[in-house]
């Protein structure tokens, strides 16, 4: 525990909301590991400004990988008591931005790789460590094609986000996307000859409502999440320019988060139909009038049984007889998506902590944390 508490100070000290660079605590995570014998391989993000981490120690073969992504979401506008980037104890709880969402997993993940370092392995400890997962998963994807060549295929992959050490075998998929809705401009004195794009926007979002509404009572349900259906959710609305000018252009920026038995090619062609029809009867009073549905981002949910290996594994070594599903996205299913059994399992709590001001974690977590990752290099040792 000692060693964790010193490894998550100096973590917690570099600013890595995802807006800025993560070069920083990136080149701190390469030289602690390349001074302990790891095979560390950086990839480097498409803009060259950040970068993740592949690394691996031991004899060659599948081993265990320990997934963390380094950045936080941003402290702008929340009202901190304490400072967001100094790590701060009081009583059991140490504060700082990134304890909970994941920084104190991944510090957990580094002590443990110190001491796989002097440990006689009978297979490999792999780490993965990313970037820019809080703004959609977008780092990973970058990174995964170094995967196989950087550390081979692990057997089991264990991705800390924070569940209170529960092992957590699904999440949903999610897909962001945005709508532009083309309409006619014009002065607002004469309105009524040409087409309002917020109309168009109107009438969309009523579609998303509908679809909304379809989704929750009769299509696919699992009562393992707190919301047991697919959800579609309309973040933001603009449009217009003053109010005397009818607006032609408005854009609506929206998700929607599926189950494994929605597929995502399903929901998308229900909202891309949705779209023309609300677009449709516009047209015979100006026939420019359209919709453009556009996705810019999406990552998969995971979906592993409860009773699949990787979950009864991850039970053995967490100490609990359950597992559970989760809210909000991971990693996870991109490395499910490759074909690595892979769960979920992390200290802090999401829904406590992660993400608010004067985020925390306890400290029984992170010994419950170290625990897990202590027996799981139990397990690959001699």
């Amino acid at each position: 525990m000692t060693q964790t508490l010193e490894i998550l100070d100096r973590l917690i000290a570099f600013d890595t909301v995802s807006a800025r660079s993560n070069l920083g605590i990136i080149a701190y995570i390469e030289d602690f590991l390349t001074t302990r014998g790891f095979a560390v391989t950086r990839v480097p993000s498409p803009c060259g400004e950040k970068a993740g981490l592949f690394a691996s120690i031991g004899p060659d073969g599948a081993g265990v990988m320990l997934s963390a992504h380094t950045d936080v979401v941003p402290v702008e506008g929340q009202e901190w008591t304490r400072d967001p980037f100094r790590l701060t104890r009081e009583g059991d709880r140490l504060f700082g931005r990134g304890t909970t969402d994941m920084k104190g997993y991944l510090a957990a993940m580094l002590a443990v790789a110190d001491q796989a370092s002097r440990a006689e392995l009978k297979e490999p400890l792999k780490l993965a460590i990313s970037y820019d997962e809080e703004v959609g998963c977008v780092g990973i994807r970058h990174m995964l094609p170094a995967l196989k060549s950087a550390i081979g295929q692990p057997r089991a992959a264990f991705v800390g986000e924070p569940t209170e050490m529960q092992v957590a075998v699904g999440h949903k998929g999610k897909a962001a996307l945005r709508a532009v809705c083309f309409g006619e401009a014009g002065h607002s004195a004469l309105a009524p000859t040409f087409v309002n794009a917020l109309h168009l926007a109107a009438d969309f979002t009523q579609g998303l409502r509908a679809l909304q509404a379809d989704l929750a009572a009769s299509s696919a349900r699992d009562a393992a999440y707190d919301i047991p259906y697919s959800t579609v959710h309309l973040g933001l609305l603009q449009g217009g320019r003053a109010l005397n000018i009818v607006p032609d252009r408005a854009e609506l920026t929206f998700e929607y988060r599926h189950l494994a038995a929605d597929p995502a090619e399903m929901i998308e062609a229900r909202i891309r139909t949705a779209a023309e029809a609300a677009a449709a009867p516009f047209r015979t009073q100006f026939p420019g009038a359209r919709i453009e549905v556009e996705q810019y981002n999406a990552y998969p949910g995971l979906d592993a049984a409860a009773d699949s290996s990787i979950a009864v594994l991850a039970q053995k070594l967490a100490q609990t007889n359950e597992t559970t599903k989760v809210a909000f996205g991971t990693e996870a299913g991109y490395f499910e998506g490759l074909g690595i059994p892979v769960v979920v399992c992390g200290p802090g709590s999401m829904e406590g902590q992660g993400h608010k001001a004067d985020e925390y974690i306890t400290l029984d977590q992170l010994t419950a944390c170290d625990a897990m990752l202590a027996r799981t290099l139990a397990g690959i040792s001699l």
